[in-house]
């Protein structure tokens, strides 16, 4: 009877051991691959009516899904601003450094109702990209369409690799 608990003892430990590599391998991807998508929203000091009406409780991270390319004669930019206008971003080129700035206003139909989930952030936001090659910021271009923000900066002369022979 020991014996069979002792068993049971190592099977549930096996088992919890996979479950927790498991998500512990899940959440290692997930950091890896948007890690700089994470970003924060900084609302200013909650209102009485916000709190009342449940804004006070919108989370304060969200992913901003992004993704940087680069062609032969471009570096590009795409920025997800799901639920924003264009009107309410701002970008700027600061040394090899794209910022992307905004505010992601809260909208509500009803004061009348309680969330149940809320996983979407509202609030002012800044992410930033390192960009791999100097860029011409004075014909850079950017448009806005279905919540995509893309940017595209054509790059500066004819960055080449030169092969330095060791002697």
């Amino acid at each position: 009877m020991l014996e069979t608990l002792k068993d049971t003892g190592r099977q549930i430990g096996r088992q919890f051991n996979r479950a927790w590599d498991s998500v512990s391998e899940g959440w290692n991807e997930l950091l890896g691959r948007s890690g700089s998508a994470l970003t924060h929203f900084a609302r200013g000091k909650p209102r009485e009516t916000d709190v009342e009406s449940g804004f006070g409780a919108f989370p304060s991270w969200s992913l901003l899904a992004g993704e940087l390319e680069e062609t032969d004669r471009d570096v590009v930019v795409r920025l997800e601003l799901p639920g924003m206008d264009r009107t309410n971003c701002q970008i700027a080129i600061e040394g090899n450094v794209l910022r992307v700035s905004g505010e992601k206003h809260a909208e509500r139909d009803s004061t009348d109702s309680v969330y149940h989930v809320m996983e979407r952030a509202y609030g002012s936001f800044e992410r930033a990209f390192v960009l791999p090659r100097n860029v011409d910021s004075r014909h850079a271009h950017a448009e806005f369409r279905h919540g995509v923000l893309t940017v595209r900066l054509p790059k500066v002369g004819g960055e080449k690799v030169t092969v330095i022979p060791v002697t």
